[in-house]
């Protein structure tokens, strides 16, 4: 997998490689500043399930891991200008260093080099990336509409994660296993697979932007309260609770950083980050569920050992 991961960060530098030098650079920016490249390791993890030799991956299968890593580039170069984000793993945001309008410009080249990949996969993976960028957009739209909401419910974001986190890892899973010319049953599976592995994932990413800390995260905590964002670990403060009157009267309009420092010690304080912790760990279950019936090989192997440490990323911080 090691040697699969290098051949990933060549093919993402080589992909998205202009014939101008300075949007080379931008391009190039976030992928150059490193990453665990999740949605690459699930395609390669998932084309392999029932391989017992653990070959290397084809590059197809690389290109297809690509594909979904440009779209979910793409989308942080756009989320960081919408956040008025200044840095992004550790460095500095492209949106910073050069400027809404080239970051934006420079996301939509990374979802056009994406759907080029794709394209070159056939008509299946095409369309089944389109889709995906369309679910992202449309989980981004949901969250946007339930800014500074303290009445948003669980159900709705659920709904938002489903689209902008969810859809990308169960896509990486698919186009690999499809790519791959696994059986349908074993397609399914695994897209099942990223799917509930991607809401546990993101509900832990929304955990740890509230109980750890900007080194820890390579960029600012809290930046959802600042942003009117009010993910599980809030909605749980908020509704259950005996902060959540105090957490009410902090919420629902913009806020600065000393008034997200409170609300982040209230929702520590309180059972909400709990309560999320059980429902990611209920998504990793059917995550790892559906997965169980496949061989032991080493592919098959990783997407279980994934299952079963997603929760261990928001629970280390808790100590």
């Amino acid at each position: 997998m090691e040697d699969d991961l290098r051949r990933v960060e060549a093919e993402l530098l080589a992909v998205v490689q202009s014939d101008g030098q300075f949007l080379t650079e931008v391009a190039s920016h976030l992928i150059r500043a490193g990453g665990k490249r999740v949605r690459p390791g699930f395609a390669m993890a998932a084309a392999a399930v029932l391989d017992a030799e653990a070959r290397p991956a084809t590059i197809e299968v690389i290109r297809g891991g690509c594909a979904v890593e440009l779209v979910h580039i793409g989308s942080l170069y756009h989320d960081d200008v919408m956040d008025d984000a200044t840095t992004r793993r550790s460095v500095v945001s492209v949106n910073a260093e050069w400027g809404n309008l080239r970051a934006i410009l420079a996301g939509d080249y990374l979802l056009g080099r994406a759907s080029e990949l794709a394209a070159g996969l056939g008509t299946e993976v095409a369309g089944l990336l389109a889709t995906t960028i369309t679910q992202l957009c449309e989980g981004q739209i949901l969250e946007l509409e339930s800014a500074f909401r303290t009445d948003r419910t669980a159900e709705a974001y659920e709904r938002s994660i489903t689209g902008k986190t969810a859809s990308l890892l169960g896509a990486a899973c698919r186009i690999g296993t499809i790519v791959a010319g696994l059986p349908r049953p074993t397609i399914d599976a695994l897209t099942e697979f990223g799917i509930a592995y991607g809401m546990a994932f993101q509900i832990v990413d929304d955990i740890l932007d509230i109980i750890a800390t900007d080194e820890q995260l390579g960029k600012p905590a809290g930046n959802d309260l600042i942003e009117g964002i009010y993910t599980l670990p809030v909605i749980h403060s908020l509704q259950h609770d005996d902060a959540g009157p105090a957490l009410r009267d902090l919420l629902g309009q913009p806020i600065t950083i000393e008034q997200r420092d409170q609300a982040r010690e209230l929702v520590k304080s309180g059972g909400g980050v709990d309560i999320a912790l059980e429902v990611a760990r209920g998504w990793a279950e059917r995550a790892a569920a559906a997965v169980i019936d496949l061989p032991d090989t080493p592919g098959a192997t990783a997407l279980r050992s994934a299952a079963d440490h997603i929760v261990d990323r928001a629970a280390a911080p808790l100590g």
